[in-house]
């Protein structure tokens, strides 16, 4: 067992600390604490020696450099606890990765105070208890340190349990087949549960035998356990599951459909509907003992605030869940993660420069390009790896390498950490938006504006567009369950005339939609509708003829769902140009995948550019517009290589409005830059 436990600055200052036993807890801050006498006899003075040993405690380290950590686990010298070291190159890989950038954030901080910054040493004196909050910063560590540990000392009881452990002697039978005789005497260490696993491998040895016979006494024969004889063929079956599953695939034979040249009658038409189980359906194609409870997930729903707003759960990268939790223990358990590098000259090297550290406090030093020129370049694969494009990974590093060259760095502060803060500070600012994406605030804006008399005010207009198979349709539903949430009458217009089932997807999605309950109703129905004429006609003519609709019809937004198509295809892009310019809408969305990586350089360009050019092209209201804002699908795809999102953010300077998980109307979540620049930077 463990007596305590900590995560320390080179400079003295504790960020986390747990002592488990009352004594550890008494002298943890004492002088006489065995971590203040290892930093005082063994890092001040730069001994290297691996262990440490003090009052009947013994010490174990290790540091992280570019981080300047220490982490430290004491515990009684008189336990032999194996898996102290491992556990300590686990512990620094999970913290490490969890909390990177605030830590990269707070050591350039303590640079910048130690180099004079800060404006009189009264401030200075203060800076790290009123500023830094550790508590909040660290936040569901602790339930992480405890599963980490746990996770070592039940293997490490598992080993002892195995090495105390007597061997067990069986005896050995004869005849597998033979039943176990009622002295139990003579099989002493044979439970009923090891005699069902004999009598188990008995069967399935006959059964063995059996087939192995069939099969050698004829030729030919489609199957084992089938013998000839001379008056025709008989099957004998290999097992008791044998007939009743062939008799079953008999049975559900698939019934054959009946296909006619001519057009489908009504009736026909309801027979090929497989969309839901008519048996347990009303007359309004509702099913009566459908538990919508069941089919919504309750822990991905919003949250509904003081003023009555709908707000959408936003995206933690797995924070607070056991899933996420589980998959980053795992990684920091890896062999390749933990014990790759050798103990003895990890620990040398480590308390060498913490030595070199300590012995200069003060200095400093000026970046050349030649400093920065491997760091950026490890940097630049980083960042490929998060899935940005190339080309924009070569831009933010060129940028940050601009921004340090000839900068000045304190003697504490190492060329890797410098680039890491410059870097996150840099997606940090590229990925915050430059306008508003409060959308409930627009429409309102829209919808409450001043109006003459003899006009009829318009409802507020998105139009989502995109590549093929990116996800409009069902995020598009994701969006109007918002808006439905938040009190609004939405019409969504089936614009995709092309791809055959778009429609019929859309009128499944609204009415889903009108099932799902609003402010304790029963129902949403007459807060959503469907606004389509089938296939083959003209997109812009049907936006228009929505949006008027909507207008006449008292429909506070319209979501309009345009048809996938690739970036170079000039005469679809023209086509989409002219329901821009037609109806000029207030949001023209584009929908991405987080995994598009490198095309999304070239799909954002070429429909924002395509837009401006064609619609101008075009005239009318809507001339010249591009896109306004981004809605990113497939977010829980990627795990945390959301490069996707910078490189969009970067081509078209618009902010990511959503981003879309799974395929419920509840998994649509908001974009938070700090979450995004954490998962970039992490390792």
């Amino acid at each position: 067992m463990l007596d305590h436990c900590s995560i320390s600055h080179k400079g003295g200052i504790v960020l986390w600390s747990r002592a488990f036993t009352p004594t550890a807890s008494q002298i943890a801050s004492s002088p006489a604490s065995p971590v203040n006498s290892l930093i005082r006899e063994a890092l001040i003075e730069g001994r290297t020696t691996e262990k440490y040993e003090k009052d009947g405690y013994a010490v174990k380290w290790t540091f992280v450099n570019d981080l300047e950590l220490i982490f430290v686990v004491a515990y009684q010298r008189i336990l032999q606890l194996t898996y102290v070291e491992d556990l300590l190159t686990a512990i620094r890989t999970l913290f490490v990765k969890l909390f990177e950038p605030f830590l990269a954030t707070f050591v350039a901080s303590l640079h910048a105070m130690n180099a004079g910054k800060l404006s009189t040493p009264a401030t200075s004196k203060g800076v790290t208890p009123t500023i830094w909050d550790f508590s909040k910063a660290f936040e569901g560590w602790d339930n992480m340190f405890d599963k980490l540990l746990r996770t070592f000392e039940e293997k490490a009881a598992q080993e002892r349990r195995s090495r105390i452990r007597p061997p067990v002697s069986r005896p050995v039978a004869t005849e597998l087949s033979t039943p176990p005789s009622d002295d139990q005497s003579t099989i002493p260490s044979q439970t009923a549960s090891d005699y069902l696993d004999e009598q188990q491998i008995s069967r399935n040895v006959h059964a063995l035998k059996s087939r192995l016979r069939g099969r050698g006494g004829r030729r030919g024969g489609r199957g084992l356990g089938r013998v000839e004889s001379g008056s025709g063929r008989e099957s004998h079956p290999n097992s008791d599951s044998d007939t009743p599953s062939r008799s079953k695939r008999k049975a559900k034979a698939k019934e054959q459909r009946k296909w006619g040249e001519s057009a489908p009658s009504e009736t026909d038409m309801a027979a090929l509907d497989f969309s839901m189980d008519k048996s347990s359906a009303d007359g309004n194609g509702r099913s009566e003992n459908l538990d919508l409870d069941a089919l919504v997930d309750q822990t991905s729903l919003g949250t509904r605030t003081e003023d009555g707003l709908y707000e959408i759960k936003d995206w933690e990268f797995g924070k607070g869940s056991s899933d996420f939790t589980d998959a980053v223990i795992s990684q920091a358990l890896k062999a390749n993660g933990v014990a790759s590098a050798p103990k003895a000259q990890s620990s040398t090297s480590s308390l060498g420069a913490l030595g070199s550290l300590f012995a200069r406090f003060t200095g400093s030093k000026v970046l050349t390009e030649d400093d920065l020129k491997p760091v950026l370049e490890a940097m630049k694969q980083h960042l490929m790896k998060k899935n940005v494009a190339k080309d924009i990974a070569d831009k933010v590093c060129e940028g940050v390498g601009e921004g340090l060259v000839g900068k000045k760095i304190g003697g504490l502060q190492t060329i890797n950490a410098a680039v890491r803060v410059a870097l996150s500070n840099s997606i940090t600012r590229i990925l915050t938006p430059k306008t508003s994406t409060d959308l409930l605030l627009s429409i309102r804006t829209k919808l409450n504006s001043p109006l003459p008399s003899t006009q009829q005010r318009l409802p507020y207009s998105m139009t989502f567009v995109g590549v093929n198979g990116v996800g409009k349709s069902t995020n598009l539903s994701k969006v109007a369950f918002w808006l439905i949430q938040n009190g609004f009458r939405v019409l969504i217009a089936a614009c995709d005339t092309f791809r055959s089932g778009a429609v019929e997807q859309l009128r499944v999605h609204v009415r889903n939609l009108s099932m799902l309950g609003v402010d304790g109703a029963t129902d949403s129905k007459g807060r959503v509708e469907l606004f389509e004429r089938g296939y083959g006609k003209d997109a812009a003519a049907i936006a228009k003829e929505a949006i008027t609709y909507a207008k006449d019809h008292d429909f506070d937004v319209v979501l309009i769902d345009t048809a996938g198509r690739m970036q170079d295809n000039e005469p679809l892009m023209r086509a989409l140009a002219k329901l821009v310019a037609v109806n000029n809408p207030d949001k023209i969305i584009f929908v991405g995948e987080a995994l598009v990586g490198n095309e999304a350089v070239d799909q954002l360009t070429k429909f924002d550019r395509a837009l401006r050019d064609f619609s101008a092209a075009s005239g009318g209201a809507g001339k010249g517009r591009g896109i306004d804002g981004m809605l990113v699908t497939k977010w829980d795809t990627v795990d945390d290589k959301v490069g996707a999102a910078l490189s969009m953010t970067y081509v078209t300077g618009q902010p990511i409005i959503f981003v879309g998980t799974g395929q419920t109307y509840t998994d649509l979540r908001q974009l938070r830059v700090a979450n995004v620049v954490q998962a970039i930077l992490s390792d």
